[in-house]
């Protein structure tokens, strides 16, 4: 999806490398894979294992839950398989989760829990629909006001320069670019919301090659604000200087989360919601201190969020409500 890419578009797979549309018996799942032995039957260039992976671990998961659940739940448990296999895969390259998956996923969950209310532990088509409702609500809001409280905590990161530290800001196609030293940051990556503001702490500053005596410049996405006056970022053609702090605007999580957990709601009801959230947050913390002590600090200074969300909704699916029983028996014991 990000690719923007389909089924249709074009008819059929072709190596990313030469471009050769694949001919079905290339295109075997798994099979084919391991009989070309991972490369392009055209140019034998290799293919990426995490084609077979997805692969395996897809009819894997679908495995699971025909022999784990009862028959009417199949087809909707393999939809939402479906969905969060893409998301997390989507979410570890890009770091989004398109609307096509969480908006249309949760309409997908509440039209399904409609056509098969036992989802939501009812006989009533109508029941069955309300509580998917209720299900995607409660997933919405529970993360937004989870993204909100993050703002409120933690909205802001200072970064510190040496002195004599030359910064740039240049339009280069679309979007300008933040220059700092030998980085680089795009201008959208900076921004989240419209109140957002990025605030350089300079000297010498030059806007469009005139000097300008300001020592702070803030900066919001479209606009700079330097001592009461606004200009349009797009009047900007290039920003110089030297630069001792910045103080960066950033979100505890991204809004594609939050519309995320609303799918998962919307398949698997409310409870499900009040499980994953806090079993995605520890598969997130194992992972994250798992990667610092083997000295990969760098696989967790930026997690996507979304994958252990799909973790955390596929734990409730194969053992959520056996967990939440030993969990209450812990903290009840029975005498």
């Amino acid at each position: 999806m990000p690719r923007d890419l389909a089924v249709n578009k074009p008819e059929r797979s072709f190596c990313p490398n030469c471009k050769t549309q694949i001919k079905w018996y290339h295109n075997l799942p798994i099979v084919s894979w391991l009989w070309l032995r991972g490369k392009c039957g055209y140019c034998g260039v290799p293919i990426s294992s995490r084609y077979l992976g997805v692969e395996l671990l897809t009819g894997a998961l679908f495995l699971a839950v025909f022999l784990k659940v009862e028959p009417v739940f199949y087809l909707p448990y393999w939809i939402l398989i479906s969905l969060l296999l893409v998301a997390t895969f989507i979410d570890f390259d890009f770091f989004i989760i398109p609307d096509e998956i969480t908006l249309g996923g949760t309409a997908a969950g509440v039209i399904l829990c409609g056509i098969f209310p036992a989802l939501m532990g009812t006989d009533s088509h109508w029941l069955g629909l309300l509580w998917s409702v209720v299900g995607a609500a409660t997933g919405y809001f529970l993360l937004w006001g989870v993204v909100e409280l993050g703002k409120l905590a933690f909205g802001k990161k200072k970064l510190i320069f040496p002195p004599d530290t030359e910064f740039s800001i240049e339009q280069t196609g679309d979007q300008p670019v933040l220059r700092v030293g030998e980085e680089s940051m795009p201008w959208e990556d900076l921004f989240a919301r419209e109140s957002d503001r990025l605030i350089l702490t300079v000297e010498n500053a030059r806007l469009n090659e005139k000097r300008n005596a300001a020592r702070e410049l803030v900066f919001f996405y479209d606009r700079l604000e330097v001592g009461g006056e606004k200009t349009a970022l797009a009047d900007l053609k290039k920003i110089t200087g030297q630069v001792s702090q910045i103080i960066v605007p950033r979100e505890a999580m991204g809004f594609g989360d939050v519309k995320f957990i609303a799918a998962i709601g919307a398949f698997l009801g409310w409870q499900a919601v009040l499980f994953t959230v806090p079993m995605a947050a520890v598969f997130g913390s194992i992972i994250g201190l798992g990667a610092m002590v083997i000295g990969r600090r760098e696989w967790s200074s930026k997690i996507p969020f979304g994958p252990y969300l799909a973790l955390g909704a596929l734990a409730w699916i194969f053992a959520g409500p056996e967990l939440v029983r030993w969990y209450a028996g812990l903290l009840v014991p029975a005498y």
